[in-house]
């Protein structure tokens, strides 16, 4: 279990400078079995705005995006969208805040069996929003809008580079024009180049679609170049937000130790001795 941290989070900023809350996350906690990840957490959304998450592996982070979507069920707390109630909340109620929802998944999660204009469209087919021709119409739209050809419809995941593949999964989880964007860990297994290229077009795609973002990530380029607003989660709950430009000069010994990767400080690394 992660050393709780002391209650250490930022002040709140003024209500005036900040857009009203699309996502709502109160008192969330999670376990599994005697493994406490998730203790109490509090985290607000504002609507059209970026924020993301940063926290060691192992914090907790994915756990926060997956009792959003619905993949996890949380032991306690409330998680509202647009106002709604999502947990506990029937399965009807679930599937329509789901609409509102685009993924981008570590590692792109594409389907190997599917070319990728499938893919792309594969939300607009199973909700049958559109007919086949429209979806790949509008899929090649798409993928033009992450910087893929026309060629690249009918290939299959196994024929594309890592940062295509990338590429392909932020075009499927765009493609319905969600109004939430959840980005779990985008430029992991890049170079340093690509993860750049990505964090452009996630930040350009956020602005176009006027999308609520929520990220996770480890990666402080990534924070840098996507966020607006910056929340770090630690011993099971988010000990600091505010403001990207704040990250630097956040007045947390938490915050400044992770962003810094400095191995001295109050987070502590276990570390093994081998032989």
């Amino acid at each position: 279990m992660p050393e709780t941290a002391p209650n250490t989070t930022a002040a709140p900023a003024p209500a005036a400078t900040l857009a009203p809350a699309k996502i709502e996350v109160r008192g969330l906690s999670k376990r599994f079995g005697t493994n406490r990840v998730l203790e109490g957490l509090d985290l607000d959304v504002p609507a059209g705005r970026s924020l993301v998450v940063i926290g060691g592996s192992g914090t907790g982070k994915s756990v926060l995006i997956k009792s959003i979507l619905g993949i996890v069920k949380p032991d306690a707390g409330s998680i509202r969208v647009d106002g709604t109630e999502l947990v506990g909340a029937p399965r009807r109620t679930l599937d329509e805040a789901r609409k509102k929802f685009g993924m981008l998944f570590q590692g792109a999660a594409l389907f190997d069996s599917l070319p990728v204009w499938e893919n792309v469209a594969f939300g607009l087919l199973a909700r049958r929003l559109v007919d086949r021709r429209t979806a790949r119409e509008r899929a090649i739209a798409t993928l033009a809008k992450v910087g893929l050809g026309p060629e690249a419809a009918d290939l299959y995941p196994a024929e594309l580079s890592g940062g295509m593949q990338k590429r392909v999964g932020l075009a499927r989880a765009i493609a319905a024009e969600p109004e939430i964007l959840f980005f779990d860990e985008p430029t992991t297994g890049l170079d340093p180049i690509m993860a750049d290229v990505i964090n452009e077009l996630v930040r350009r795609l956020v602005r176009e679609l006027g999308a609520t973002a929520l990220s996770i990530t480890h990666d402080m380029a990534s924070v840098r170049k996507i966020a607006d607003r910056v929340a770090m989660l630690y011993g099971g709950k988010i000990i600091w937000e505010g403001p990207v430009e704040r990250l630097d000069d956040s007045g947390n010994p938490f915050v400044d130790q992770f962003v810094h990767g400095r191995a001295e400080g109050p987070i502590r690394v276990g570390i093994q001795r081998i032989g």
